[in-house]
């Protein structure tokens, strides 16, 4: 019994194969290839459009302060305030000045004396002549120690040098105030032209001419948009930001206020060398870098890093790495490796 199962197992299995080695294998088919589509490469001069942001100021916004350091004793305006050329806008506590003044008018009119007593005896032939002259010398001296003292004391006040606006105030009364810091920001009254001064890269300054168009935009005023010119950048970096400097001037600007934050699209007149690429074919993006699937014999995908220069709505500007590529994948790259095998789609 133990036999007959035993040829009876051996039988099925040897039918089984027979069936197997009847049934042929499927062929490798189309349907292994991934359908793509692609576009011909071909590279073109474009303008770099450089995208920033800044705050509006005017081209004649002034920052006052003291020539002489103390204690502030009064501040007569406030942020906001319209004022009028040649009006007092602060003043410091003059105790300590007006001892310099009249130690100056003091040393002053000793010297005056010194120099005609000595001169009276110089004409007797009892000073001698070098005597004379020092005399006069620190006659000379004095006076011109009175100057700066007076010099000094009329500029420990602050006043408007022209119709305008107080845009900030930077220091309040009581305050120990060093010479030359800061007291406030006055810009004038609508007669400077306005500007956006925003900071950029070294690579964005590098592209950038005097004279480049710009759109200016702004969130407070939704819908509008200012035409601009580049009329100033920076030699040097930014000690606070690192960064450089750029001065947009606007053109017919309203409606806009000291502060206010904008950004700026400038079109560069320097002309460079970059593929357009489909948005949807850039993968693995990373600053600068990226990867691209390409073909060369539409039978076979090719996985290549490319180097970006700048993403708009709709498409990317490469500046390298297509250089020995012949067509590019625009769809279908999700589902690619390199040298995977691909299907054209019309």
């Amino acid at each position: 019994m133990k036999k007959s199962i035993q040829l009876i197992l051996l039988a099925t299995s040897m039918l089984a194969c027979n069936k197997a080695d009847n049934v042929q294998k499927p062929e490798s088919s189309a349907t292994n290839h991934v359908p793509v589509h692609v576009q011909p490469l071909t590279i073109e001069e474009v303008s770099p459009i450089v995208h920033t942001s800044g705050l509006f100021t005017t081209d004649d916004e002034t920052l006052l302060s003291f020539k002489t350091g103390g204690v502030i004793e009064k501040v007569l305006v406030k942020e906001g305030d319209v004022i009028k050329k040649g009006e007092l806008l602060a003043t410091l506590n003059l105790t300590e000045i007006e001892a310099q003044v009249a130690q100056a008018k003091l040393a002053f009119e000793k010297a005056k004396r010194d120099q005609a007593r000595v001169e009276n005896l110089f004409r007797d032939s009892v000073a001698t002549l070098e005597q004379f002259q020092n005399a006069r010398t620190g006659l000379e001296v004095a006076s011109r120690q009175l100057e700066a003292a007076s010099f000094n004391r009329s500029y420990s006040e602050i006043r408007a040098i022209g119709n305008g606006f107080v845009l900030k105030k930077l220091a309040s009364e009581g305050q120990v105030i060093a010479p030359g810091a800061p007291v406030f920001i006055t810009n004038g009254a609508g007669h400077g032209r306005w500007v956006l001064k925003a900071g950029i890269s070294d690579r964005e300054w590098s592209a950038i001419k005097i004279g480049d168009e710009a759109n200016v935009t702004t969130d407070a005023l939704p819908g509008e948009t200012f035409d601009a010119r580049v009329t100033r950048k920076s030699e040097g970096t930014d000690a606070m930001s690192g960064s450089f400097t750029v001065e947009l001037t606007i053109k017919n600007a309203r409606g806009i206020a000291s502060g206010l934050f904008g950004k700026a699209a400038i079109q560069s007149s320097q002309k460079q060398k970059a593929w357009k690429v489909p948005y949807q074919a850039l993968l693995d993006g990373e600053g600068r870098t990226g990867y691209v699937f390409v073909t060369d014999d539409n039978q076979t995908a090719r996985r290549v890093p490319v180097v970006v220069d700048r993403i708009e709505k709709d498409h990317v500007f490469v500046v390298g790495g297509l250089e020995k590529s012949r067509s590019l994948i625009v769809s279908g790259s999700a589902y690619l490796k390199d040298g995977s095998p691909i299907r054209l789609q019309p």
